[in-house]
């Protein structure tokens, strides 16, 4: 706790600014940049509770995507053509936003993207008709034709078993999550942002002509606007009211190098819900909560038996026997949702808005929800 804080401090790394964002996540930095690219002379800092962004920033898996099969079919039918394909617009642009900025440095790596399919999930005589209908929709948006085509051919080839067909996207990919967040942390310096660690709020409210946010620390910082990025842990913030997102916490496994490993891709199965892809000459894959959705909705980060098990379970049932493999490294990250699935962008207050929850799509989206945060703060500056 800091109790004496200096005359220097004060009037520096604490002094009252015009934008202050919680949260230096993957929408903390972008929103930063944004503001800071449309409007350099703001003065802007934004507060990490952690030494890295700890939520899923750092701790996801590395997809560069906008939605497979399944699940573009899935939210077309619950939330209907229009606001599928709105929302799958602002994913398809944060790629090729991230692309254009940081492509060279981040290990992107435009492998495509691949949707898994048994009988279960989409049986084979409506696979081609769901492929037409949802790439009739998409024209528009990746401006080609044929944004999903079937290849059951290349399972095999892959070294994959146990499915009934294969759809490739060519235009997803994977990324290096780690040098993601240190190419924005080091775009932000570059512009003149502020970026405060270690430093946890506990409080924001409205007051005078200032917003002003109380931390662990007994920092007391002040801004004419807030804007809050802390996603899955935005409820520990007293607010004065409580927001409508759930926390859900991802698993991930990564393996020992395989010689030869012939699987190149970013992969998906089961509307989303296990993923998987090639890292070097490794496989990372995460996700099975839907096997255990009351105990993978936590802020926990903790990894735990039964997810890990059933991820080592799915591998050794779709990887060719051949491929041998110890399991290296664990971890999870935390994400948030939504009920309808779309983003939570909401002023809960006079001058402090909430920008969370890209419900497991956050690469994607955070660039152009940044655009979208700053068409809505700047016309007060």
């Amino acid at each position: 706790m800091l109790s004496n804080i200096s005359v220097w401090e004060n009037e520096t790394y604490f002094a009252p600014q015009n934008i202050v964002i919680v949260g230096g996540g993957l929408m903390g930095l972008w929103t930063a940049i944004t503001l800071k690219e449309q409007k350099p002379n703001l003065s802007i800092t934004v507060v990490e509770r952690n030494v890295t962004p700890l939520g899923a920033s750092t701790r996801n898996a590395g997809f560069a995507c906008f939605g497979s099969p399944t699940e573009l079919l899935h939210d077309a039918k619950t939330l209907g053509e229009s606001a599928m394909l709105h929302i799958v617009e602002k994913r398809y642009k944060g790629i090729e936003k991230i692309k254009k900025y940081f492509g060279n440095v981040i290990d992107f790596d435009n492998c495509g993207g691949y949707e898994c399919l048994t009988e279960k999930q989409l049986p084979a005589n409506q696979i081609n008709d769901a492929l037409a209908y949802l790439n009739k929709l998409l024209i528009d948006i990746t401006n080609t034709h044929h944004t999903f085509k079937r290849t059951d051919a290349s399972l095999t080839a892959l070294g994959l078993q146990n499915f009934d067909a294969l759809v490739e996207n060519k235009w997803e990919g994977g990324l290096h999550s780690g040098k993601l967040v240190q190419a924005l942390q080091n775009k932000a310096a570059c512009l003149g942002v502020n970026c405060l660690y270690g430093i946890t709020a506990t409080h924001c409210y409205s007051q005078n002509d200032y917003v002003t946010i109380e931390t662990q620390q007994s920092i007391v910082l002040k801004a004419n606007t807030v804007i809050l990025c802390t996603n899955a842990f935005s409820n520990a913030i007293n607010l004065g009211t409580t927001l409508p997102i759930k926390p859900g916490r991802g698993q991930i496994l990564l393996t020992s190098p395989i010689p030869n490993l012939p699987l190149h891709g970013t992969f998906h199965y089961d509307a989303g819900f296990y993923y998987w892809r090639n890292l070097g000459n490794r496989i990372l894959i995460g996700g099975g909560r839907n096997s255990f959705f009351e105990q993978e909705t936590t802020t926990d980060i903790a990894v735990t038996e039964n997810v890990q098990t059933v991820l080592e379970n799915f591998l050794q049932t779709h990887l060719n026997p051949s491929i041998q493999y110890i399991v290296e490294k664990r971890w999870s990250g935390i994400m948030a949702f939504t009920n309808n699935h779309l983003p939570y962008v909401h002023f809960t207050a006079p001058n402090i808005l909430n920008a969370i929850a890209c419900n497991g799509m956050g690469v994607a989206l955070t660039p152009i929800i940044a655009e979208e945060i700053a068409h809505q703060i700047l016309p007060n500056f």
